[in-house]
Formats: structure tokens, C-alpha cells, sequence
């Protein structure tokens, strides 16, 4: 993510297409027999956890990134809590960093509404820029169109048709992946499968329900500490989007800015 012109050029975008891939990885090849126990076999339950994901109108996306890197950065996300769905519209927050502050995102159609916090702006410009422009804008959105560069990236990360496109691209799943017996995690029955590939142990859990969601995927190990859950599927992205009087027109950022 670079900062151009006093504001975030988002890639998270390309970030939560990443982990969607990385983090909802396929299997490949042969589907694989039923296990022992005459249940599916870890191939078949993550195949069918994929199609779920790929088949979703919405989704309520919850990512965490607890690594070094993203932690000292004050654009990498740390984490996103987004409910997104394939029109392109979404909300949510997303963090940058430990210190890069945190943005409120509202996107309906082709409106993107973003409101960053006080420790945005402050890491965002420098000097005495930063506080001045935090009360500036205070409780206020950052209005425009999905186009326009300041808010295009972070508009991107809503389209969850783009995310599922990229899920497709994920890697295979090792031959030695280990389904583990059912148990319980936020009091959410789920079966876990675990796997250990260039010192990254990945254990994504499937919901023990017959429609076998993912639920939740942890990656950890080699600097990666990633944790991704995914709820709501099929539930409606809230349609409310912030009242004019609360905006600020993103195309007079610049000029708002002067002066600062």
C-alpha cells in the first residue's frame, strides 16, 4: 500500500484476495475416498467448504493478520471485518498497523463512504497536519465514487465476486492433511483439518452441519500469523449509508487539506 497525495492508495484489495486465496486453499486432483468412519474425507469436506464459499451471494468476512510486519506497518491491514456481497456493496472497518489508525467503509453501488479515526490522519500526515486534520474531519466520511484513486483500493476489497474469482487460484491441498474429530469452537460445532507445508501450519475448520461451511481458517508459523472466519453466508449487506450533512466530498480533499 503506498500513500499518495495525503492519502491511503489502498491495496487491500489485492491483500484480502490474497488471504481468500491463501487462507480457502482447494484441493486439486482426486477427490479422494470417504473416511473410515464412513464420513467425508478431508478432501471432499474442504471441496465442498470451497463451493460454499464460491456459491455465497454475502458473506461477513473477519480477518486478523498478528505478524511482525503487519503489526509495524501503518498501511498493511491487521484486521477487517467486512459483510460484503457480489454487488459490490459492503461495511465494515478495516485497521492498518498497530498505529496506522482505523477506517470505517460503507459501499453501495458505485458510492464508496469511508471515515477514518483520529490516528489515521495523524499517521497519514505529518507534522502538525495530522491532528489538524483529525479535528477537521472528525465523525466525518470521505464521500465519492469507487473510481476516484483516494478510495478505488479500499473500495475494491468489497466485491466479494472478485474474492471468489481468487479463491479458484488457491493452492492444492496436501496429500497430508489430517481431519481431526468434531468439536466445538464459538460454541459452533466444526470439523478440524490441518496440514503443515514450508513450516506454515494451516487448520481450517468446516462446519459439522451437513452444508459444511468454512468457517474459520488459522494460518501460523515461518513469520505468518493468520486467522480468517467467514459467517452470514447469504445474509444481506446492511443498505444504510451515511447522511450528506456527515460527508465530506472526496474530490475537495486537496483543498480541505490546504492550509492544514
Amino acid at each position: 500500500m503506498s500513500r499518495t497525495h495525503g492519502f491511503t492508495t489502498a491495496t487491500c484489495s489485492t491483500t484480502t484476495a490474497t488471504a481468500m486465496a491463501l487462507l480457502c486453499s482447494p484441493a486439486a486432483g482426486a477427490i479422494g475416498p470417504a473416511d473410515s468412519n464412513g464420513g467425508l474425507s478431508a478432501q471432499q469436506l474442504v471441496a465442498q467448504a470451497r463451493a460454499g464459499v464460491q456459491k455465497a451471494k454475502s458473506v461477513r468476512l473477519d480477518y486478523t493478520d498478528r505478524s511482525a510486519q503487519a503489526k509495524a506497518s501503518t498501511t498493511q491491514p491487521t484486521s477487517m471485518k467486512l459483510a460484503l456481497d457480489r454487488g459490490g456493496n459492503c461495511t465494515g472497518t478495516m485497521a492498518l498497523g498497530e498505529h496506522g489508525g482505523t477506517v470505517q467503509i460503507v459501499k453501495r453501488g458505485a458510492e464508496v463512504w469511508l471515515k477514518p479515526d483520529a490516528a489515521f490522519w495523524k499517521a497519514e500526515l505529518p507534522g502538525r497536519q495530522g491532528p489538524a486534520a483529525a479535528a477537521k474531519f472528525k465523525d466525518r466520511y470521505l464521500h465519492g465514487s469507487a473510481s476516484d484513486t483516494p478510495l478505488s483500493g479500499i473500495a475494491d476489497a468489497c466485491d466479494l465476486d472478485v474474492l471468489q474469482r481468487d479463491v479458484t487460484k488457491g493452492a492444492a491441498l496436501p496429500s497430508s492433511v489430517k481431519k481431526d474429530a468434531e468439536t466445538a469452537l464459538d460454541d459452533m460445532k466444526v470439523i478440524p483439518l490441518s496440514f503443515r507445508q514450508n513450516g506454515v501450519t494451516t487448520t481450517q475448520y468446516v462446519t459439522a452441519d451437513p452444508a459444511h461451511h468454512l468457517y474459520r481458517t488459522v494460518k501460523k508459523g515461518g513469520g505468518t500469523d493468520l486467522t480468517m472466519t467467514l459467517t452470514d453466508y447469504d445474509k444481506p449487506v446492511p443498505t444504510k449509508t451515511p447522511p450528506a450533512k456527515e460527508s465530506v466530498d472526496v474530490s475537495k480533499l486537496k483543498q480541505e487539506l490546504q492550509g492544514l
